[in-house]
């Protein structure tokens, strides 16, 4: 069977302290609820340097300077010790500061809504000259604003403050005197989702391997929604996203499924481009503001840095075969229905075991599995553990009951078919997708014959449905373009129609 492939994958990280304090939701709902919180005056005090976001291993191991593998021979916690060498470019990658992402969001602001103060204006397009990718975009920075044209807009509520280093320096108005869904903060939100996900978006293209006229069709899977008060969610921030990115062949939409989007999305592009509506699907996805130091409180109540202090994206192209990349299995997809039930069992039989079984794999088959890979050091301290290896326990003991693998191999299990925690908790991007760029290296090098991407998502939190949520997809090693089967071709169809249409045609002149 002809299958799609993965041609391609990008990662990003964008650090955002002083967006940590000013739109994380755990700080906004603080700074509301908690007259002189003890909380967010301490916070600060917490932030990370740049220097230090990229000296932290999972950072470097999602941008691709570091393999899973090496990510797990380190000592625990990872925020204790830094990276010799580390680069914010990577291979798959960058990691961003905050200055020049506030430029990103100029350059993808198209109603002008971001204002940024003329001296910070300066000095970001000089950073834009000296960045690899952004070097050709420094015209479109437009012209800065004074800060008291900023502070005015500011005071009247029209918009919203944008800071770097606890400086004020520029704003995002909104859009609407009364539509909330227009409103600056909600315009800041999906100003940033658009911002970096065009960042993921140029990091693919940035090698010239992939022609950005190729890509046919756009998936924009991250958490956020946009619209206005008619249609709330209702917009396309794909489309908005592959304008910045230069994306001019591309048609998109949105795909939302909580933290299920993204493999609900590469899973859709697989089926596109092997029914042949697309040649080439680009799954891309941003950030969140909402989750920036999403358990903050935690975290500075134990004496640690904030460690949600970044906005992360990523890209996925999906293309057909070329004998090469590795294949999406689109006969092997892991469903979890509506009948399933919702314990942690009933899930993974439904996004694991089931597929498998139906396919003729057992558990032990998969190379490795990707369900869910948040960075131990920021879930532990929040009580929620070291969500990886629970879920590799649990698919080993899967394995173990249906007599596919002995009890006393079960820690062997973990650790040999699963990777530990890297991705920032930004919701939909830990749940699979960071698999997706070091195992595609790891087949095409010859290290492993497949992995299987599992996302997960809880519908019960838009208050809908008690509903839980999830798909999965095996990844495995491309065993080369399959010769056409023995018989008639298209070409010698059309060409046999022709010829009976002109036989056809000379019988009724001769009749």
């Amino acid at each position: 069977m002809d299958f799609p492939v993965i041609k391609k994958a990008s990662y990003i990280l964008v650090n955002t302290p002083d967006m940590v304090i000013h739109d994380g939701t755990t700080q906004t709902v603080e700074r509301e609820a908690v007259k002189d919180s003890e909380y967010l005056k301490k916070l600060p005090e917490h932030l990370r340097s740049f220097e230090d976001v990229v000296d932290y291993a999972p950072n470097q191991t999602y941008i691709g300077n570091m393999t899973p593998d090496e990510l797990s021979t380190r000592k625990r916690p990872w925020h204790g010790e830094k990276v010799e060498g580390a680069s914010r470019f990577g291979k798959y990658g960058e990691i961003m500061p905050q200055d020049e992402f506030y430029g990103m969001m100029k350059l993808s602001d198209a109603f002008d809504l971001v204002l940024l103060e003329e001296n910070f204006t300066e000095k970001v397009r000089g950073k834009f000259e000296n960045h690899p990718i952004l070097k050709g975009r420094v015209q479109d920075l437009k012209k800065g604003f004074s800060i008291e044209e900023i502070k005015k807009l500011i005071d009247t509520n029209i918009a919203v403050e944008l800071y770097e280093n606890n400086e004020l320096i520029g704003c995002v108005k909104r859009a609407h005197e009364y539509d909330k869904n227009l409103s600056a903060h909600v315009l800041l939100e999906n100003l940033a989702v658009k911002a970096s996900g065009v960042v993921a978006a140029m990091n693919l293209l940035k090698d010239g391997d992939v022609k950005p006229e190729d890509i046919e069709y756009i998936i924009e899977c991250s958490e956020e929604a946009v619209g206005d008060m008619n249609q709330r969610g209702g917009g396309n921030i794909a489309k908005s996203i592959g304008e910045i990115a230069g994306l001019k062949n591309a048609t998109g939409a949105d795909m939302r499924g909580f933290c299920a989007g993204p493999t609900h999305s590469l899973i859709t592009a697989s089926a596109l481009v092997k029914s042949g509506i697309y040649k080439s699907v680009l799954v891309v996805a941003g950030g969140a503001t909402a989750k920036l130091g999403m358990n903050g409180k935690n975290h500075v109540e134990k004496n640690l840095p904030i460690l949600e202090d970044c906005l992360g994206g990523f890209a996925i192209l999906v293309g057909g075969n070329d004998g090469v990349n590795p294949v999406l299995r689109t006969d092997v997809i892991g469903r979890h229905t509506i009948g399933h039930g919702a314990s942690p069992q009933a899930v993974l039989e439904a996004l694991v075991l089931e597929p498998l079984e139906n396919a003729g794999f057992k558990i032990t088959d998969i190379n490795k599995f990707a369900p869910e890979l948040q960075t131990p050091d920021i879930t532990e301290p929040a009580g929620a553990g070291d969500v990886p290896t629970q879920n590799y326990k649990m698919i080993g003991a899967l394995a173990v009951k249906k007599g596919q693998l002995d009890r006393k191999e079960l820690p062997n299990f973990v650790k040999e078919h699963g990777y530990p925690g890297f991705a920032p908790t930004q919701g939909h991007i830990p749940s699979g997708v960071p698999i997706v760029g070091h195992g595609r290296d790891s087949i095409l090098e010859g290290k492993l014959d497949n992995f299987m991407i599992v996302g997960k998502g809880s519908l019960f939190l838009g208050r809908m449905t008690n509903l839980f949520d999830g798909v999965s997809i095996v990844v495995e090693k491309n065993k080369g373009l399959q010769p056409e089967e023995a018989g008639v071709s298209k070409e010698e169809v059309k060409s046999m129609v022709a010829d009976a249409m002109k036989d056809f045609a000379a019988y009724l002149m001769k009749n």
